[in-house]
């Protein structure tokens, strides 16, 4: 694939887009960003608010949260009716992170996602630094069970994978690097969850528990004693929560001052999986990542 850093001013004028926008203005701004559920989040940016009112980092950011893992190739109108932009100001703010190199875009004119952002995101450290201390340790795991496994850090109420090894015989799992889920309904979740203050789990607690299974935790008293229970245990065991065939156990990791920053765990097939042999190998894991980290356990 040809990639360019240059929006050229004709595909603007084409008739065909111009119609889309002038069509589809009225509604553009209510159109949701879809996608799977398992690598999308909603926007940040209001969906409601009139374009004349939004100021011009919203409207760039608009702009990139048109792509997700469902939508990885988008045309000029594509992201003009996803971000409830006019296709005049689309194109203007796509040719401005085209040639930043936030935006790539083809010789058919299809926008994708830059790798300038990809240089940024590696700069995060619980992004790819954190997935280079962590790979050694997770390849361990991988080879002692042969499942698969999952590093995640979290992200306000949901979980973001930032490393996934998948086992070649193992339980099919709606995971990929970027994919984001609910904190209560994953291992890793749960794990991370289960760490944070008191008001924060509440808060959470409290909240709409979204269900995927019929086995989805959605009460808010028995995610608080799950919660409890990692605690007392340090992992975190999730059974049938996204998929009904799955079984997850789930570390914490910490860091230098012991706050837990990220967890990782291993998903096995729930019907034969033998949990008290997964959470020593699970644990070890997460031990090795903590202390790579800079995490001193007190003596």
């Amino acid at each position: 694939m040809t990639t360019t850093r240059s929006a050229t001013t004709a595909e603007s004028a084409t008739t065909a887009e111009s119609a889309t926008a002038t069509g589809s203005a009225a509604t553009a701004q209510s159109v949701p960003i879809t996608g799977s559920t398992a690598t999308t989040r909603p926007s940040k940016i209001p969906r409601s608010t009139a374009p004349a009112t939004r100021s011009a980092p919203d409207r760039l950011l608009a702009v990139l949260a048109a792509f997700d893992h469902a939508h990885t190739a988008l045309s000029l109108s594509d992201i003009s009716r996803r971000a409830g932009l006019t296709l005049t100001t689309t194109h203007r703010l796509a040719g401005a992170l085209t040639e930043w190199g936030a935006l790539e875009r083809d010789t058919s004119g299809t926008y994708h996602v830059g790798l300038r952002l990809w240089e940024i995101a590696a700069l995060a450290p619980r992004g790819l630094a954190l997935r280079q201390l962590a790979l050694p340790y997770l390849e361990d795991l991988y080879e002692s069970t042969h499942e698969n496994v999952q590093l995640a850090v979290r992200d306000g109420a949901e979980v973001v994978y930032t490393e996934w090894i998948s086992g070649r015989s193992a339980v099919g799992v709606h995971i990929r690097v970027g994919a984001r889920w609910p904190l209560h309904a994953t291992g890793v979740g749960l794990a991370l969850l289960a760490h944070d203050d008191p008001e924060s789990q509440e808060a959470y607690c409290a909240g709409p528990l979204a269900s995927f299974t019929p086995y989805t935790i959605t009460d808010p008293v028995r995610l608080r004693r799950v919660l409890a229970e990692v605690r007392r245990t340090g992992v975190a065991v999730s059974t049938r929560q996204i998929t009904d065939d799955a079984l997850s156990v789930a570390a914490p990791v910490r860091g230098p001052g012991g706050a837990v920053v990220a967890a990782v765990s291993v998903v096995v097939p729930q019907v034969d999986a033998q949990v008290p042999a997964l959470v020593p190998a699970v644990r070890l894991a997460a031990r090795g990542i903590s202390r790579a980290s800079g995490w001193r356990p007190e003596v």
